[in-house]
């Protein structure tokens, strides 16, 4: 799991790491910078104080000369040659001497003017063990503490990475619940994780189960619907070959269209429940010849109705599919022109690489044409014809085979579907 907890805790501690790290280095810095300027600064001055009221008590008082002071005093009027050289054309005020390595203040009062030095290297001394010192031991706790924390949270969220790992390897078809069985989950695997690991289990084993049956129901729906439809098949043959008067034999023929139809919807139906790694059984095929009839077959849904249905055939394309599939799209998007077109014509018509089904029926709005592909969704539930599986059935078939399906309408216009073989 390259995005799993493990490595978002990871992250999480070492962002967590560096921004307090770059937070104490800002802060050694200034505590450094205080140190050196502001507190030296206030110390130095509050010394110089300290001697000028020693120094109005007796003018024989000396400069300050401790082991972090030197003091110099040049009396008004005198010559500051006395002074150091690079003393001398100091200022009043807070001097910091880089090259020298020293802070320098200089207080000018009536009797003259008093420098004190303060060398650079105790300040820094003393801005490493007041400031750095601490900073660095705090820091050294932190990253302690954080690695502490971090590790146990690693133990907390590695039973969870554990389950995810072995979750996310399931094949869906046969998902390997086994696993999680209570029986087999590690022995770090408790509390609310193994409550988890527990319904996942459950749950895998009703998916399993219901896999189960959707296949034996597939297999066995399978044959059992093509053992009658093969009798009916066999009978309508053996009944046409012999004389029949002419309203016997158009019986016969629709119901011979009808078990070819169901056929056809029988391979749909188990392609589309099958899983899309397995191939169904493929052939090329002349889309022309299907849509011829298909057309025939259409035309008798329009018995009594002043509707004219025409094909008309630009090119004969052949597809690579099965052809039962196709009949099920063209016979769906045939049904409905036929269903909602109750005067006009219907225009069939057939390109190198699409088919078009126009009619002049009722037509859909844009609201309804957002939701026409919805399972069980009519466009018309006052209609007694269909349930509104047909338009669900065809988007869902051209989807498996590559193909796409279009529709453009307009209320009370009509409706032209588009079926287009590539892309």
């Amino acid at each position: 799991m390259p995005h799993g907890l493990p490595r978002k805790l990871r992250i999480a501690f070492i962002l967590q790491a560096v921004m307090v790290s770059v937070a104490i280095v800002v802060g050694v810095y200034l505590i450094s910078a205080v140190i050196k300027h502001s507190l030296m600064n206030t110390a130095l001055k509050e010394e110089a104080a300290h001697f000028w009221q020693l120094y109005s008590a007796s003018t024989a008082q000396p400069p300050p000369n401790t082991y972090n002071i030197r003091g110099y005093l040049v009396p008004r009027g005198h010559s500051p040659m006395v002074l150091p050289e690079n003393l001398r054309e100091l200022r009043p005020g807070f001097h910091e001497l880089e090259q020298d390595r020293l802070l320098v203040l200089v207080d000018e009062q009536a009797p003259g003017r008093l420098y004190l030095v303060f060398l650079q290297s105790q300040a820094e001394r003393m801005a490493f063990y007041f400031g750095t010192l601490p900073i660095i031991l705090t820091l050294i706790a932190i990253y302690v503490v954080s690695w502490l924390t971090y590790r146990a949270s690693k133990r907390l969220v590695s039973p969870v990475s554990w389950l995810a790992r072995q979750v996310a390897a399931w094949d869906p078809r046969h998902p390997e619940v086994a696993v999680l069985a209570p029986d087999r989950l590690p022995a770090d695997v408790q509390g609310e994780t193994r409550q988890l690991a527990a319904a996942l289990h459950g749950l895998g084993r009703r998916v399993s189960a219901h896999v189960a049956r959707e296949r034996d129901f597939t297999r066995d729906a399978s044959h059992e619907l093509r053992t009658p439809l093969t009798v009916i098949r066999v009978a309508t043959d053996m009944a046409m070959a012999e004389d029949s008067p002419p309203r016997v034999a158009r019986a016969l023929q629709r119901i011979q269209r009808a078990g070819r139809d169901m056929e056809a919807v029988i391979d749909a139906f188990l392609i589309l429940a099958r899983e899309a790694e397995v191939e169904p059984q493929s052939e090329e095929f002349d889309v022309a010849d299907i849509v011829l009839d298909e057309a025939e077959n259409a035309r008798a849904l329009l018995i009594g109705k002043p509707v004219d249905l025409e094909v008309t055939l630009n090119a004969r394309p052949r597809l690579h599919a099965p052809p039962r599939v196709f009949q099920v799209v063209i016979s769906n998007l045939l049904r409905n022109a036929c269903i909602y077109t109750e005067r006009g014509r219907i225009d069939v018509i057939l390109e190198q690489d699409q088919l078009i089904v126009r009619d002049t029926g009722v037509g859909m709005t844009a609201e309804a044409i957002v939701r026409v592909f919805e399972p069980f969704y009519r466009v018309d539930p006052d209609r007694p014809q269909g349930i509104g599986l047909g338009l669900s059935i065809v988007s869902r078939l051209c989807d498996r085979f590559g193909w796409k399906v279009e529709l453009d309408s307009v209320p009370g216009q009509g409706t032209c579907a588009t079926v287009r073989f590539q892309g």
